[in-house]
C-alpha cells in the first residue's frame, strides 16, 4: 500500500530561535531607541545566535518586525517579495517595520547582494496568540496512547484540552485537531492553547473540549496519508466510534454536528474536510489550512483522492457545512498536483454552490505560518453566531460573499 508522509516544517532554521517573547520584546524596544547602544547589541546577541545573524534573520512580536544581518555590507533584503532599504550600524544591517497582523510575511536575504538565500515565511501573530494577564488556562491531559479497531493494528497518541470554564455539568462543544502533536506546546509555533484560552475567556468561542490526535503508527510505519488523504468515510468513523466514544466516557460533550469543528494543515486539512463531507451530522465546521486537495492517495477506480473534490462539490448534493480555508501562491507543485490551484478550484466550487465559506489566499509556502497567524480569526469565524441552545443550523453564504468575483490566477510566478 502506498504511504506518503508530507512533513509540516518551517521553511528555514532561521525561525527556530530559542528567544522567549520577553527577550524578543526587549530587543524590539531597544531597537526603537538605538541600534548602536551596547545594551541593544547584547540583547540581540542573546536572542539571535551568530550563525543566524550571519545568514540573515528576523525577530517579531505581533506586527513589529526587526530584520538583521551581520558582516555582509552588500546584503539585500526582500520582505513580501519587495526590496527594502537597510540601515547600517556598526557591522550590522537593519530593517524595522510594522506589518499586518493575522498574516504570514516572507523574507529573503541576499547575503552577498546577488545570491538568494532561503525564502522564509513568518507569522505576524494576533494579540490572542499571546498569553494575557487574568486569563485562566485550561488543562492539558497527559499524552494518551490509543489502539484502533477500525484501523487494525494502528496505535496513536492523543491529548485533550479542557478550558477552565468547564463546570462538569454542561456538555461541551468539541473541536478535533489533526497532527495534534503540533498543538500541545503552549509556546510552540501554533500557540493554539493560548488562542483557545483567550477566545474562550472573551466568549468568542464556546466552552469546548479540544482533542489533539497524532496520525497513527502500524508497526513502525506512519499512516498519516492513509488516514488523512483517503477520500472515504473511514477516518470519520474512527473519530465517531472510537475517539469521541472514549472522550464521552470522561467528559460531557455535545453530540450534535452543529457543536463540532475539525481542523488540520496540509493532509490534515483535507482530512478535516473529508470528515465533514462524509458525516456533516457529526462535524459541520471545517478549518483547512494548505489543504492537500491533490492526488496523494488517488487510485483510479479503487480510491478517490483529494483531487476530485472541486468537481464533487459542484456535482454532488450540498452538505450543510461551514468551511474556512487558507493557502498561498508559493505552496507545493509536484507529481501529486498543484496545492494552490486545487485550493482555488475548491474555493470556487464552494462559492458556486453557495456554501458558507471563507478563503484567504496569500503568499506563503507549504508551512503553518499563515494558519498560525490567523488562528484566532479563523476560530471566531467558524464559531460565529453559535447558540448553545440549538442543535442545528442551516449554514448560508454571507451576503457580501455573493457579490464578490470568483478567485482567479492574476499573475504567474515567471516572466
Amino acid at each position: 500500500m502506498f504511504r506518503y508522509l508530507l512533513p509540516l516544517t518551517l521553511s528555514s532554521a532561521l525561525l527556530l530561535t530559542a528567544a522567549s517573547d520577553a527577550e524578543i520584546q526587549k530587543v524590539l524596544a531597544l531597537a526603537k531607541q538605538s541600534t548602536t547602544n551596547p545594551e541593544f547589541r547584547q540583547a540581540l546577541t542573546q536572542a539571535i545566535p551568530e550563525k543566524e545573524r550571519l545568514a540573515g534573520a528576523s525577530l517579531s512580536y505581533g506586527g513589529d518586525f526587526l530584520y538583521v544581518i551581520e558582516g555582509s555590507p552588500s546584503a539585500r533584503l526582500q520582505v513580501d517579495d519587495l526590496p527594502v532599504a537597510l540601515t547600517p550600524a556598526g557591522g550590522l544591517l537593519f530593517y524595522r517595520t510594522v506589518l499586518k497582523t493575522g498574516r504570514s510575511h516572507s523574507m529573503q536575504w541576499f547575503a552577498d547582494g546577488s545570491t538568494p538565500g532561503t525564502r522564509v515565511d513568518q507569522p505576524a501573530y494576533l494579540p490572542e496568540n499571546y498569553p494575557r494577564p487574568g486569563v485562566p488556562q485550561g488543562t492539558l491531559s497527559p499524552k494518551m496512547i490509543g489502539e484502533s479497531k477500525i484501523y487494525p493494528g494502528l496505535k496513536y497518541d492523543w491529548w485533550t484540552y479542557v478550558p477552565a470554564q468547564y463546570d462538569g455539568s454542561t456538555p461541551m462543544a468539541v473541536m478535533i485537531w489533526q497532527d495534534g502533536q503540533n498543538h500541545v506546546e503552549r509556546e510552540g509555533a501554533s500557540r493554539t492553547l493560548n488562542v483557545i484560552d483567550n477566545l474562550t475567556h472573551g466568549k468568542k468561542i464556546p466552552v469546548m473540549i479540544s482533542i489533539f490526535i497524532s496520525p497513527g503508527l502500524v508497526g513502525t510505519q506512519r499512516w498519516r496519508s492513509i488516514q488523512y488523504d483517503s477520500v472515504n468515510d473511514t477516518y470519520a468513523r474512527y473519530l465517531r466510534d472510537e475517539i469521541l466514544t472514549e472522550v464521552a466516557k470522561k467528559y460531557k460533550i455535545r453530540m450534535d454536528g452543529y457543536s463540532r469543528a475539525i481542523a488540520g494543515n496540509s493532509s490534515g486539512g483535507i482530512c478535516a474536510f473529508n470528515a465533514a463531507w462524509f458525516m456533516p451530522d457529526q462535524f459541520s465546521r471545517v478549518l483547512s489550512r494548505i489543504g492537500s486537495f491533490t492526488s496523494i492517495q488517488w487510485k483510479p477506480g479503487v480510491l478517490d483522492g483529494g483531487n476530485v473534490y472541486p468537481n464533487m462539490v459542484r456535482k454532488q448534493a450540498k452538505r450543510n457545512i461551514r468551511v474556512y480555508m487558507t493557502d498561498g501562491n508559493e505552496d507545493l507543485e509536484n507529481d501529486h498536483g498543484s496545492w494552490p490551484l486545487q485550493n482555488i478550484q475548491l474555493a470556487n466550487s464552494l462559492k458556486m454552490r453557495e456554501y458558507d465559506f471563507y478563503f484567504f489566499f496569500g503568499n506563503s509556502q507549504h508551512n503553518g505560518s499563515q494558519g498560525n497567524a490567523d488562528l484566532p480569526a479563523s476560530l471566531v469565524w467558524l464559531w460565529r453566531d453559535y447558540d448553545p441552545a440549538k442543535t442545528e443550523q442551516v449554514y448560508t453564504m454571507d451576503p457580501t460573499e455573493k457579490t464578490k468575483p470568483y478567485f482567479r490566477v492574476a499573475k504567474l510566478n515567471r516572466e
